[in-house]
């Protein structure tokens, strides 16, 4: 019996075990967050829930972890938009859920410039166990749909 041999083997094996968690973790995809953005001063709490604020164009991706890649169910995302003339108001606000698989869709009027600002739509995004995202979304002109997905981190 050439016992030297095993203890090589259960030794090499035991090795690998112990470094498997370290390679996972370096092999785990790893998606850049959504970089953070002015939140303005036209904020305000507690919008509607409802996915249409508008019509003509549409703003859909996945709410991500930034650690896996992996979607965010139910992941709570707010919308607030200039209407004509660069005015605020609550029907251009909106409050929609992430779905099962992290996707959010929000139909919306393509916002005007104003104040020297491009066209934008500001997103809050809130998830227990996530660092809040505010963001937002610079729609290109002549456009009627976009993809944006919004990748969080999570919480220290």
């Amino acid at each position: 019996m050439k016992l030297p041999g095993i203890f090589m083997r259960v030794l090499a094996c035991l090795l690998f075990l112990m470094l498997l968690p370290n390679l996972q973790a370096a092999a785990a995809p790893k998606c850049s967050p959504t970089p953070q953005d002015e939140i303005g001063p036209f904020y305000r709490p507690n919008a509607p829930i409802r996915s249409a604020i508008g019509k003509g164009y549409i703003l859909q991706g996945v709410v991500r972890d930034a650690s896996t890649c992996r979607p965010v169910p139910g992941a709570r995302i707010e919308f607030w938009q200039a209407g004509p003339g660069g005015v605020y108001d609550d029907s251009l606000r909106a409050i929609i859920f992430s779905d099962p698989k992290g996707r959010y869709r929000l139909e919306t009027s393509f916002p005007p410039p104003y104040a020297r600002r491009p066209p934008h739509i500001h997103i809050l995004v809130d998830m227990r166990g996530y660092a809040g995202l505010i963001t937002q979304h610079y729609p290109k002109s002549g456009r009627k749909r976009a993809l944006m997905d919004l990748v969080m981190g999570r919480e220290i």
